[in-house]
């Protein structure tokens, strides 16, 4: 598809009607567009490779959001130069359209939108009254015009992110929000449109911000503390005046205390000679913990495992310690119910779950593989009855916790969200239908070289497992408040991985855990 330059409503029309089956993936800027632009039609560009899609940049400078005394004269304009950036980055086409376009029949006849006050009463919103009620006006006549099926936005506009993000999901509309992390040029600084206004010694000044911030992410990762006076005096004394400095809810955008927040928000805006900028940066007290419950066999390890693979975090699968206990009392003839016993044999019970280049799960029992030994149907008719132990379930909870002190993990089994990782930033519950899990079960007996009984005798034990996990009286198998539900009957491994990360995405912005 050749490069196109559109101006018209019509015009768009034709374009979009071009390429029939195509997904229209959209990148609405106000141009003077710079390599953090470049970045998001790249992503808009190689977002899916199943699915052909075309990418849609357009180029408006929004007279809504500029208040009173603001730059919206002299805001960098040059259609040509933008044209070859869009192009060289792989957009297909540049939608430039006036503001008749957009308001046909003049402004004043159209609705506006304000923004929610909780939303804008922080950060560039305290001071810039009207701002993001003209952003979010603009966006959605874009959005209707266009009609893409998704939408690219820049991380570094955070405040805007979040207010477009809530503007789509209240008014149901059918576009995918993709976000990009914050793109800085060599020496630290967001790349910005207004960085053009910056004279060589202004540039000078003004990289202190970028440059301060992310030393406090640094120290903070060390020793889990800021100091916000330190911090505004560093940059009144480079000779920048800050409008302001804080720590905001990275959802809600209400302040917060940093240290009391899981996931924040370090932002400031600066003033440098007549140029204003923004910057910020995410503080987060550990890395983040997906706990995925669910029945037995909803399929949990499997997806667990890739979907941990793919974000580059640790899989931790408590299902196969509980597992490896069970098979170890069997093998050991321990009775389970001799609660002297039991303590004995799992004081210097040591497990370890390894996680194979082939992506093939190891467990390992005081040394001992014993990963094929622990999928065997005499553990499996077990574990559930040893897994509702107090002393089995205080000991591998506690490991199971220690290993989250630092986060980083995917973590499956059925009490993941509700008692050992109950601060997890996302709890998911994972099931299926007993038939479907049946069928599951049959075809994991049977590459594992173990007798299949038939479906129905699956399904039957199947059920009988899950009243009991669901009926004990220490940690039962139960969907945490909190937990969103996937049913899996019908999804292959990959939509329900991709339904994972559409969620994981809602929760993690790339800046804090970039997708590899």
């Amino acid at each position: 598809m050749k490069f196109t330059i559109l101006r018209t409503k019509s015009d768009l029309e034709h374009w979009s009607n071009q390429g029939q089956g195509q997904e229209l993936h959209f990148v609405p800027t106000m141009g003077c567009l710079h390599q953090g632009h470049k970045e998001l039609i790249k992503a808009a560009k190689n977002f899916s490779e199943e699915q052909p899609s075309k990418v849609l940049v357009s180029i408006f400078v929004n007279p809504l959001q500029f208040g009173e005394g603001e730059d919206f004269k002299k805001y960098p304009r040059n259609l040509e130069k933008d044209c070859q950036t869009a192009l060289e980055a792989g957009a297909n086409a540049i939608w430039a359209p006036s503001l008749e376009t957009i308001f046909p029949n003049g402004q004043e006849n159209y609705f506006t939108i304000q923004a929610p006050y909780a939303l804008k009463q922080s950060l560039c919103g305290a001071n810039r009254r009207n701002h993001f009620d003209g952003v979010a006006t603009i966006v959605l006549r874009l959005l209707n015009l266009v009609n893409p099926s998704h939408l690219f936005l820049g991380e570094k506009d955070w405040q805007q992110l979040v207010i477009i993000k809530q503007l789509i999901q209240e008014l149901g509309l059918k576009v995918e929000v993709k976000s990009i992390a914050t793109v800085r040029d060599k020496d630290g600084l967001a790349y910005s449109s207004r960085n053009e206004y910056l004279t060589i010694e202004e540039r000078a000044k003004i990289i202190t911000l970028s440059k301060l911030l992310l030393q406090e992410s640094s120290q903070f990762q060390s020793d889990k503390t800021i100091d916000l006076n330190k911090l505004r005096s560093a940059l009144e004394n480079n000779g920048l005046r800050v409008e302001y400095l804080e720590t905001v809810d990275y959802k809600s955008l209400a302040p917060v205390n940093y240290y009391e927040s899981k996931l924040c928000l370090l932002a400031a805006a600066v003033h440098c000679g007549k140029t204003r900028l923004i910057d910020h940066i995410f503080l987060m007290n550990r890395k983040p913990i997906i706990a995925i419950d669910g029945p037995a066999g909803a399929g949990k390890s499997t997806v667990t495992k890739r979907f941990a693979k793919q974000l580059g975090l640790i899989y931790l699968d408590t299902g196969a310690m509980y597992r490896a206990v069970t098979w170890f009392l069997q093998e050991q003839k321990i009775d389970a119910d001799n609660e002297k016993e039991l303590i004995k044999a799992l004081t210097n019970l040591k497990i370890d779950i390894n996680l194979k280049d082939s992506g093939i799960q190891q467990v390992l029992l005081n040394g001992k593989d014993i990963s094929k030994e622990i999928r065997s149907p005499r553990v499996t008719q077990e574990v559930s009855r040893i897994a509702s132990k107090a002393t089995v379930r205080q000991k591998l909870t506690a490991q199971q916790k220690l290993i989250g002190l630092k986060g980083g993990i995917v973590a499956e089994g059925r009490d993941i969200g509700s008692t050992v990782f109950p601060d997890a930033e996302i709890k998911i519950f994972l099931t299926a239908s007993s038939k479907e899990r049946a069928k599951r079960r049959a075809n994991d007996l049977a590459n594992q070289g173990f007798r299949v009984p038939n479906l129905k005798e699956l399904e039957s034990q199947i059920q009988e497992r899950d009243k009991m996990d669901s009926a004990r009286e220490i940690a039962p198998l139960k969907k945490a408040k909190d937990a969103k539900e996937i049913v899996t009957d019908g999804m292959t491994i990959e939509e329900v991985i991709e339904t994972l990360t559409k969620i994981f995405r809602e929760e993690i912005p790339e800046e804090v855990w970039p997708s590899n």
